[in-house]
Formats: structure tokens, C-alpha cells, sequence
């Protein structure tokens, strides 16, 4: 008899478990992309926010004590608190989402560079502190779609 329960059972786990994958499949539910990922929004004063795919490349953040009170190559003026970030193509201004280890940011390109083989972003000391990258690292990003190339 329990043989007989335990067979009940494992079919009846098997019958949800297609029923919840057609579920799935009838509502639409997308399949993982294996880390790409389509447009991505976020909130913004004008409303939501449209992003290309994510792309990775190299980073690393500046500034510090010597730099603060300088003003960037876009005309702002560096201070602990920030937030922005530096690539050497992007036109000043440019919204760009980026995402580390866990931790997700929304800021603007403020400055020039970097300048070192390999890395495409440069993070201000409170932008690299928001991420949690210390140092050198690969980031996820998606630049906004009202500035993404084609």
C-alpha cells in the first residue's frame, strides 16, 4: 500500500509540475537569457526610462581628498559625495545604469577617461561606494536609449 501512495504522489508532483510550466508558458513568462537581458526601465522625473541590453566592461573608480573641489571635464564640480561617472565617448549627461555584485546604480557620465587599456568606466569615489566595487572590476551596464548607439 504505501508503494501505491508513493507512486500517487510522484505522479501527481509530475502532473503540477506540467501544469505549472504550461501556466507559465500560457501567460507569457519569458525563458532566462543566460545574463542578457531586453530593455530595461527605471524610474525618472520624466517618467520611466527606457535602457539598451546590458553590456560588460572593465572599471574602476578616482578621485579621492587630492581631486575633491576640481571641476570634471562636463562641468561639475568633485566632492565625496558625487555620484557620476567618467567614459571617454558618451556625451556628458548620458544616463547609464550599472550593476555589481548584487548592487544596482543609476547616474551620469560627469567626466573623461578612463585611460587605462581595459577599462571603459571610470566610478567616482560615492558611485563606487553605491556598487560596493573597491578597486578594479567588471561591471554590467546599459546606457540609456535616448543615447545608445545602434
Amino acid at each position: 500500500m504505501t508503494i501505491t501512495r508513493q507512486n500517487t504522489l510522484r505522479w501527481a508532483l509530475c502532473v503540477l509540475a506540467l501544469l505549472a510550466l504550461m501556466a507559465g508558458a500560457a501567460t507569457g513568462a519569458k525563458a532566462s537569457t543566460g545574463g542578457a537581458s531586453g530593455p530595461t526601465a527605471a524610474t525618472s522625473a520624466g517618467g520611466e526610462l527606457a535602457f539598451s541590453p546590458f553590456r560588460y566592461a572593465g572599471a574602476s573608480w578616482y578621485g579621492g581628498p587630492s581631486m575633491w573641489g576640481r571641476t570634471t571635464a562636463c562641468g561639475k564640480v568633485l566632492r565625496p559625495g558625487t555620484l557620476g561617472v567618467a567614459h571617454k565617448t558618451l556625451p556628458c549627461g548620458t544616463t547609464v545604469k550599472f550593476v555589481y555584485h548584487g548592487h544596482a546604480l543609476v547616474t551620469q557620465v560627469i567626466d573623461r577617461g578612463p585611460y587605462v587599456k581595459g577599462r571603459a568606466w571610470d566610478f567616482t569615489k560615492a558611485a563606487s561606494e553605491a556598487l560596493g566595487l573597491e578597486g578594479v572590476g567588471r561591471v554590467r551596464y546599459a546606457v540609456a536609449l535616448s543615447y545608445a548607439r545602434p
